[in-house]
């Protein structure tokens, strides 16, 4: 009986059909359905490409005037779609592509060439005396010499970290990283990784030492088969074995991004963990995605029936986007074995479930906490000379974060960086601000926040987990999670195995009024902690300008210890962001209708997505306003819907509510005063990071006032 031969999409496909017209994408769906039935089928004409660098990249005819690009070796059962464009975009695509195993790593590559390069054989001789040869030096215009930044390294090295034995000579001439950052285009995403970690520093053996790379066995470069189950191999190609899996996958908006994983990613998505885990890496670095992929395969792998992996955040509508997404990449069975919520809704309902009389507290500007705070404010020893700021910052970060109910527990509570120093005697006069603020909340059957985390996790310490489903939780977001909610998290699951998985940022803490250190809430990190350093989202010159912004803040690793972004670097370019003072509102909304239609004529693209963000939620609806006017559809992403199957129309958001969201192009509104003295403007800097990010493509920022 003969096997049925394997079918793979390329993710260059993917991001090709998702661009197709609409008439002529059904019309590829179709075909590719009847191609992954049996892609040996007489039905299908496979041509040859003339003047082809790889004999077995073939055209196959959709209509008269698309092509598809099709990988059909001379031997073996593996066929890829590799490529779909208009016939002659089709044919000059495919005739400097070639596809090939990389005989160190057994990866399978699809190589791009840009002038001719004769293949290089790795031999002994060529990798003991490369590095002498080249460490000579090449003479530049100035007179002076510049080292090849992998001069020290064998050939047999390079194509470990992933580069392709026959894009070796381009590798060697690299002398900086703007030389890397040139070649980038024809590179694999782990070999540009590889090569700018070890160009930062990093030997060769930590970097495979961070993904599932095996360079100790012996690869046969023609099979194919074999080739495509590396996790290198999966960042790019995707094997589908029916129909619905084959649909799945080409009708998923972000298909790149949900299928494909990076080796670095793919090994912390699989696999057991002896505990805790924390994932950092910066916007676009492709965090949340990781995290599913994660929830995913505990789900899959060490969840019974009867049990739950919890995947969990801060924001309401980032919850659902993640569980939209997550269907989209799992089974009905596995979702019904992933519990999506973020943390406010899973405790109010846990307080529901116990009868509990309390609302909780988010927002102590709204009436009813607010007349509580101000009559506990009537509490206040005026021979102190304390500002009411004082008190309210004093709550935050000291009282609530630190769960502290009792005056003894006062006496003694850390109080790093606050800046006002109390005796014994001067915390007891500050006291009864508290407790009156308590009482005043209880009376009115309200609750902080913080306090509801905690004494949920004392319920549970006190009653145990039995009535918890539990296995596993995953956090995303988790910069926005003060101490008492990481504390919560840490009594809702045994300690174990697979127990927790942290995804963060500190550059984009936005929420959380209280840096949590992991160590100091039960959760010890200690040698399961990781960092991701490529944007896949975000330009390079956006990530500049939105890194800059943050100069001078200081970034924590959530676990007491600094983060940075001298490794942060984007795999795409383009225009650098425009920055502009405008007068006013409505001169910002002009602005932004310009950008906007630019855009759309410059690019011919319809389907480009835009979002226009504001300080406020004020800000935000003017901007709606005057957009309407000037004959833009728009809608306003809100904590129930973000609005992701609207087409064609213009997204209007807060900056709170754009966390977790993507867009082609954004404009950012804001006053000047966001871009103020760094002691001042931190949080404010932030929220403009995030805002910023969000953009794949083109960004604008106008400063009003």
């Amino acid at each position: 009986m003969q096997l049925k031969p394997k079918v793979a999409l390329a993710q260059d496909f993917l991001l090709q059909l998702s661009k197709l017209p609409a008439a002529v994408h059904s019309k590829v769906m179709k075909w590719a359905i009847q191609f992954q039935a049996d892609p040996r089928s007489p039905g299908i004409n496979y041509e040859n490409i003339n003047g082809a660098r790889d004999a077995n990249l073939k055209s196959v005819r959709l209509d008269r005037d698309w092509r598809g690009i099709v990988f059909k070796p001379e031997a073996g059962d593996v066929y890829v779609l590799l490529y779909v464009a208009h016939h002659d975009d089709a044919y000059r695509w495919a005739e400097n592509r070639k596809l090939s195993i990389n005989p160190v790593t057994g990866a399978m590559q699809l190589v791009t060439f840009e002038q001719v390069v004769e293949p290089v054989a790795p031999s002994a001789s060529s990798d003991e005396t490369r590095a002498a040869d080249i460490q000579a030096g090449a003479a530049t215009p100035g007179g002076g010499e510049v080292t090849p930044l992998y001069g020290n390294l064998t050939d047999t090295e390079l194509m470990s970290l992933g580069v392709p034995q026959e894009l070796i000579p381009n590798v060697r001439g690299v002398r900086t990283e703007e030389g890397l950052d040139a070649i980038q285009p024809l590179l694999p995403t782990e070999a540009y990784e590889g090569l700018f970690l070890v160009a930062a520093g990093d030997t060769v053996g930590q970097v495979l030492q961070s993904r599932e790379t095996r360079v100790d066995q012996t690869i046969d470069t023609s099979d194919f088969a074999t080739a495509l189950t590396t996790a290198e191999s999966q960042s790019r190609f995707v094997v589908v074995d029916d129909d619905d899996a084959m649909l799945a996958i080409m009708n998923a908006p972000l298909a790149q991004w949900r299928v494909f994983l990076h080796p670095t990613q793919k090994k912390l998505a699989v696999g057991d963990r002896s505990g805790p885990v924390r994932v950092l890496g910066g916007a676009g670095t492709g965090k949340t995605v990781l995290a599913m992929h994660r929830a995913k395969w505990l789900a899959e792998n060490r969840t019974a029936e009867d049990q739950k992996v919890l995947f969990t955040t801060f924001t309401k509508n980032l919850a659902l986007d993640i569980e939209e997404n997550l269907r989209t990449l799992c089974s009905a069975e596995t979702m019904g074995r992933i519990e999506v919520r973020n943390l406010d809704a899973w405790v109010s309902a846990f307080i529901r479930g116990r009868k509990f009389e309390h609302r909780i507290v988010y927002d102590r500007k709204q009436d009813a906490p607010l007349q509580a705070w101000l009559s506990a404010l009537t509490m206040k020893d005026t021979s102190l000379d304390l500002p009411d700021s004082f008190y309210e910052q004093e709550l935050e970060q000291v009282i609530l974060a630190q769960g502290i109910t009792t005056l003894d527990q006062y006496r003694t509570a850390r109080r790093t960086g606050r800046g006002v120093l109390l005796s014994r005697a001067k915390r007891d006069a500050v006291w009864p601000v508290f407790e009156e603020y308590r009482g005043q909340l209880a009376s009115r059957k309200l609750k902080e926040v913080d306090d509801a985390y905690r004494e949920v996790a004392e319920i549970i310490a006190t009653e145990g987990r039995a009535g918890l489903p539990y296995v596993s939780i995953i956090a995303d977001e988790t910069q926005d999670f003060g101490p008492q909610a990481l504390r919560l998290l840490r009594a809702m699951v045994a300690p174990g195995q697979n127990d927790l998985f942290f995804v963060g940022d500190g550059h984009q803490r936005i929420y959380s009024r209280n840096r949590a250190a992991m160590s100091r809430c039960g959760i010890d990190i200690r040698g399961r902690s990781r960092k991701l350093y490529l944007n896949y989202r975000t330009t390079d010159e956006i990530r500049r300008q939105a890194v800059a912004l943050l100069e001078g803040c200081e970034i924590d690793d959530l676990d007491d210890g600094h983060d940075e972004t001298r490794r942060y670097k984007s795999l795409s370019h383009g225009p650098a962001p425009q920055v502009k003072q405008v007068a006013g509102i409505e001169e910002a909304a002009t602005d932004a209708v310009a950008f906007i239609r630019d855009w759309r004529s410059s690019q011919g693209d319809g389907a480009l997505s835009f979002c226009v963000v504001g300080h406020s939620e004020k800000s935000r609806d003017t901007l709606a306003r005057q957009l309407q006017a000037a004959g833009l559809a728009c809608v306003t992403i809100s904590a129930q819907s973000n609005h992701t199957d609207a087409r064609e129309v213009i997204h209007l958001a807060t900056m709170h509510r754009a966390k977790g969201l993507e867009f082609d192009c954004v404009i950012v509104v804001t006053p000047s005063s966001y871009l103020g003295a760094v002691e001042e403007s931190e949080a404010k800097r932030k929220l403009l990071y995030v805002a910023l990010t969000r953009a794949k493509r083109g960004a604008l920022l106008l400063q009003t006032g």
